[in-house]
């Protein structure tokens, strides 16, 4: 468990956190509200932890007992709302875990936090149980909701938090970070950052990721050498992509990203704004050779790709096209 100041982007959601700690006018009751491993946790927990520090400051001092406590989640007044069930937060779960327990007072702090991860998953019921609860709390207890999706909720839950919704984080932060704290090159880091797309949780995943090195490394070596190819030699390809089938959506980012890069380069002429700086050398070649039209074309290619394989259009048929678009053009 880290403080805030551990937090890669997100400064104005972290300054609200802190001004109500400062000011004493922290809420009964949050959401944040962002995609997977956006860094929802990562602000909950450095909330809590500086709720209770003993220090009694905005940023949690991480030497005292409770800092501590909290860092090995132990500290007993930050408690983790789970759920069995894999796909839903049941009315049992919320009464069990929160309503029944918010009413006995603090054992050693001055709040009681709850943090429900997945509180996209409440059901109707359970979020009618906790409503009971966000309307009249104990004058200790905090709610921290996090979610993918904060529509999910009733109006009548929104309406009674403060809904802070987290934004993309800027790639340059995001790629400083993978250097500074993962020690990788920075041609790896501006790729990983690029893909992450403002998410710092999914960049480090990516940064650490053998499966997302052999996926770049085969969907890079495809497009090097699908214009040498002969048509006959395209079913070999597809069979190789079909490897990647469960990971076929991140397998077009990097061919769109490739392409992109390609036609930066074509436009410009410039190598530092590159994605994939340590393949400079392929990418000017495929830019002096296609077409601005015909760089659109791949793209839009991979767009209705995307399209057709959502709308369960045979996988073989897709991929063929798709390399036919980037041997064509």
């Amino acid at each position: 468990m880290a403080g805030f100041q551990d937090i890669i982007g997100h400064n104005q959601i972290v300054e609200h956190l802190k001004n109500a700690i400062r000011m004493g006018k922290v809420s009964h009751a949050y959401i944040l509200n962002g995609e997977s491993n956006s860094g929802k946790m990562m602000l909950a927990e450095a909330f809590a932890t500086a709720l209770q520090c003993e220090a009694g400051e905005a940023e949690p001092c991480m030497n005292c007992r409770s800092c501590h406590q909290a860092a090995e989640h132990n500290q007993p007044d930050i408690i983790y709302v789970t759920h069995e069930k894999p796909n839903v937060i049941s009315v049992d779960d919320i009464r069990h875990q929160l309503n029944n327990d918010i009413v006995i007072k603090p054992y050693s702090s001055k709040y009681k936090i709850y943090i429900v991860d997945e509180a996209e998953k409440m059901n109707p019921q359970a979020q009618n149980a906790l409503l009971k609860t966000i309307e009249e709390p104990p004058a200790y207890g905090v709610i921290l909701l996090l979610t993918t999706n904060a529509d999910s909720f009733l109006p009548t839950i929104l309406s009674r938090c403060i809904t802070l919704n987290l934004k993309s984080v800027n790639e340059d932060l995001i790629k400083d970070y993978l250097m500074k704290k993962y020690q990788i090159p920075d041609y790896q880091a501006d790729v990983c950052a690029a893909f992450a797309q403002g998410n710092v949780g999914k960049a480090i995943q990516l940064a650490s990721s053998g499966e997302f090195n052999e996926l770049k490394a085969a969907a890079l070596s495809l497009v090097k050498k699908l214009d040498d190819m002969d048509l006959y030699e395209l079913n070999g390809c597809i069979k190789q992509i079909n490897d990647f089938k469960p990971k076929i959506q991140e397998y077009f980012d990097l061919l769109t990203l490739w392409f992109r890069d390609v036609l930066y380069m074509k436009a410009t002429n410039d190598v530092n704004n590159l994605i994939f700086k340590d393949e400079v050398y392929d990418i000017k070649k495929q830019a002096a050779k296609r077409s601005y039209s015909g760089i659109e074309t791949i793209l839009q290619t991979l767009e209705q790709s995307r399209v057709r394989l959502n709308a369960n259009v045979n996988f073989d048929l897709v991929i063929e096209l798709l390399l036919l678009a980037i041997k064509e053009n």
